[in-house]
């Protein structure tokens, strides 16, 4: 994400499902519940560490391509803000046990490469500067990969994500596009990039002779979420990773689902998430790198983000630095 504050009004929209609506499993176990920071040491040793329901292995050469650094100490030292669902969440309110995709990936690629990546909370505008400062040697935190950025510290980037659809489970309006919904009611938060992109989309809509979108705008995604459950709305315009938590996780999944467009798949104006890493370990950044390229390779980043229901925003390769602006 781009700033602090637009993790915290996405971050009190998933809190307020959570909280007042009871409608998600948020930070909850299931039958295939992540890897925990217990276990997270188990990544140094020779064994495989099953994560999303995937044994990873170490791969030799992998480690050996580390900083000798970072094989001496065993571990990648990980920034992370949390919560933010559902890439970081805690197991349990009042624990400090990590969840979430961004902890799983981090946990296979410690895997993968035989070292542990140890997780720790930090405020996501201090991220940055704590890289820099030497405090941490990475962070996997959501962070969008941009140019600014990546001037101080690289990245290797995970996902690409923007504006997704959520519609009710079936989409019995048949929803696929924005141009689906010109003319019918939809629902967003006020005050987000959701809904510039609906405005904007109004003169696509008008030249395309049809009629506006009736854009229902309210103070929290989890009242927009009410809207379409009641039927007010035909969708819910959200961020994609929020949309397809949502509704991996409301009511077990049987309300909602996620509009895939095919032109869109990682949601529209999508952006790169990547992990971040020190400027001064370009071996932990290749090492890393390959490792995500062999993940991908073998299946496994699918089955991390399919398990939080954003298959959808996994990138195809691993590439360093991807920002496009």
């Amino acid at each position: 994400m781009n700033s602090s504050a637009s993790r915290r009004s996405a971050l009190l929209a998933a809190l307020a499902l959570c909280g007042s609506l009871t409608l998600t499993a948020c930070g909850s176990k299931g039958d295939d519940a992540p890897a925990d920071a217990a276990k997270a040491p188990a990544a140094a040793s020779a064994t495989a560490v099953t994560v999303a329901g995937v044994a990873i292995s170490p791969d030799a050469a992998l480690h050996g391509a580390l900083p000798d650094a970072i094989k001496k100490a065993g571990k990648v030292r990980v920034a992370t803000d949390i919560p933010y669902p559902p890439f970081e969440m805690y197991v349990a309110e009042g624990k400090s046990e990590m969840t979430g995709l961004d902890y799983d990936l981090g946990q296979a690629l410690g895997a993968k490469l035989g070292v542990a990546f140890e997780f720790q909370a930090q405020k996501f505008d201090g991220i940055v500067p704590a890289i820099q400062a030497g405090k941490y040697d990475a962070a996997i935190s959501a962070i969008t990969d941009n140019k600014e950025r990546e001037k101080v510290v690289d990245f290797v980037d995970y996902s690409a994500s923007g504006t997704g659809i959520m519609v009710a489970k079936g989409n019995p309006d048949k929803i696929v596009t924005l141009d689906d919904l010109c003319g019918k009611k939809t629902a967003v938060q006020t005050g987000t990039n959701q809904q510039k992109l609906l405005d904007k989309h109004q003169d696509a809509c008008k030249a395309a002779g049809r009629a506006p979108i009736d854009v229902q705008a309210f103070p929290k995604d989890s009242d927009a979420q009410l809207a379409l459950r009641s039927g007010k709305v035909v969708a819910d315009v959200l961020t994609k990773p929020a949309a397809g938590w949502t509704a991996k996780t409301a009511d077990n999944g049987a309300t909602f689902e996620v509009v895939d467009d095919p032109a869109a798949q990682g949601g529209y104006n999508a952006s790169p998430n990547g992990i971040a890493i020190a400027k001064n370990l370009p071996q932990l950044t290749d090492a890393v790198q390959k490792a995500l390229q062999s993940l991908i390779d073998d299946g496994s980043l699918a089955k991390i983000f399919d398990k939080y229901g954003v298959a959808s925003i996994a990138v195809k390769s691993a590439t360093k630095n991807g920002a496009v602006d």
